[in-house]
């Protein structure tokens, strides 16, 4: 009874399927999403890490040694050209200034008195009364007093001098530091005097960062290149000003420009120097800031966009499915370049006008009959971060 039952249902099966024919096995052709390459001129970039220092960044060290007596600053402020910033005990160097002026002024008594011997005795030796000797030691004696006035005069010269410098004024207009010593302690003492406090300059803010020699060469050739499509008239358009992302990825609101690149390439490192300005209106840069640098290394003209999730990456292979006229689904080798923003730059392989699949990648194989569906893919400003 058992197996009568079992045959009775695989009879059944077997009629169904039989009256079904073609129509149970045959399924529309899935819908793909697909994206038609077009050309365009696309800007490589390379951002490389710096850090932010003043236009200038100038240490403040006590030029004599003595106790710091005052701070005539608050930390963290703007100061200007000659402000005063610290001031350290005075009294020896005021002592040794009076010294000076006392010597000074006896070198001037022994002038004068050489002066009026001399006056004296030439009118006797020309008149024979008193011997040529006697002349010319007094007139030995006068031009000696004058060379004892100039030194004590440059003594007492140099002696105002190091009293100046028990007064520490700021060299240039910047945002100055927080102090580095404190009221009380003993400064300016040789070999390695305190820094006392650093000032800097920061209408104009410097980037310092480095590149290997390949980037290196690979930019100066193109440079080399441009300029020389500039002398002969094919290129008349400027480079682009660089542009500066801050630590906290935002893109700093002013571009910059190159200033230098070192003379040499560091044989420890293989990587060479290059310096860029920003300017810095508001101050909202701070020297030592980490930021990078965002610099166009390389531009290429027509050329073709992929978005990146319609390329497959296989152990360093890289393919594409490509819908033909058919509508068949083809698997296509591709070679790519660089990633630009959400895309691949790609270098071998696609052509304009090729239909790619850009969403339903999961649901075909290569001969597939599929029913694209055409994308709208807007490539944004490449220029922009």
């Amino acid at each position: 009874m058992h197996y009568k039952f079992l045959s009775t249902i695989f009879v059944i099966s077997v009629f169904l399927f039989s009256c079904g024919g073609d129509e149970a096995v045959q399924l529309p052709p899935p819908v793909v999403q697909v994206y038609t390459t077009t050309t365009t001129d696309v800007p490589i970039f390379k951002e490389f890490i710096g850090e932010t220092q003043g236009f200038k960044d100038i240490d403040i060290r006590a030029r004599v040694e003595g106790y710091l007596e005052g701070i005539n600053f608050e930390e963290g402020s703007i100061v200007k050209k000659d402000q005063l910033l610290y001031t350290i005990e005075s009294q020896p160097f005021e002592e040794n200034v009076a010294e000076k002026q006392s010597m000074l002024a006896a070198a001037k008594v022994e002038l004068a008195n050489a002066e009026s011997d001399l006056g004296r005795i030439k009118p006797l030796a020309a008149e024979n009364a008193i011997s040529q000797i006697d002349l010319d030691a007094a007139q030995a004696k006068y031009e000696a007093s004058i060379e004892s006035v100039k030194a004590a005069e440059a003594n007492l010269n140099a002696a105002n001098i190091q009293l100046s410098y028990t007064k520490v004024l700021s060299p240039i207009d910047g945002i100055i530091g927080a102090t580095q010593a404190k009221v009380g302690d003993f400064v300016g003492q040789s070999p390695n005097p305190v820094i006392l406090n650093t000032v800097s300059s920061v209408d104009t803010m410097l980037v310092q960062f480095f590149v290997t020699e390949n980037e290196y060469l690979q930019a100066a050739k193109r440079i080399i290149e441009e300029t020389e499509e500039y002398q002969v008239g094919e290129k008349t358009d400027e480079p682009d000003d660089l542009q500066l992302i801050l630590s906290d990825g935002t893109v700093y609101g002013y571009e910059g420009k190159f200033d230098f690149i070192d003379r040499n390439v560091d044989p420890t490192t293989g990587s060479i120097l290059i310096q860029a300005s920003f300017p810095n209106p508001n101050q909202l840069l701070r020297p030592g800031l980490f930021a990078k640098v965002r610099v166009e290394v390389d531009f290429r003209k027509d050329s073709i966009l992929v978005p990146q999730r319609s390329v497959v990456e296989l152990q360093g292979t890289y393919s594409v499915m490509v819908i033909d006229e058919k509508n068949q689904v083809q698997g296509r080798q591709v070679k790519v370049g660089s990633k630009v923003k959400e895309f691949w730059l790609i270098t071998e392989g696609l052509k304009t006008n090729e239909r790619i699949i850009y969403e339903g990648l999961q649901k075909v194989k290569e001969g597939m009959v599929v029913n694209p569906e055409e994308v709208e893919i807007k490539i944004p400003d490449l220029k922009s971060i």
